[in-house]
């Protein structure tokens, strides 16, 4: 697990390291967000107040978007980095940016 971790971080700081997002957060799309997630995480993660379940192992994102210190870039960068329980959706630097701010908006 802790290697595990490690590997998360070092892919993190690797994405990080790369550079901020075009335009910055400001530019995301959250609405444009709110399809992607219904499209790629929803299986996984309740992502929407009106969704019944999601899968056991993965926050909801109102839970992610609570998470003290939440910052929108910074889900955006970790988003690009594939992780061993997500798929790699491969997605661009603005999706990802578009998933993160409607990440933000399910802090409720």
């Amino acid at each position: 697990m802790a290697a595990m971790t490690r590997g998360l971080v070092c892919g993190f700081l690797s994405v990080a390291a790369a550079g901020a997002l075009p335009g910055g957060a400001n530019a995301a799309d959250a609405h444009q967000g709110e399809v992607l997630a219904k499209r790629w995480c929803a299986t996984c993660h309740v992502v929407a107040a009106d969704q019944k379940n999601g899968g056991a192992q993965a926050p909801a994102f109102s839970a992610v978007a609570k998470m003290r210190g939440f910052d929108a870039g910074k889900v955006a960068l970790f988003l690009l980095v594939p992780h061993p329980r997500m798929p790699d959706m491969n997605l661009s630097r603005s999706e990802a940016a578009d998933l993160a701010a409607y990440i933000a908006t399910q802090r409720k």
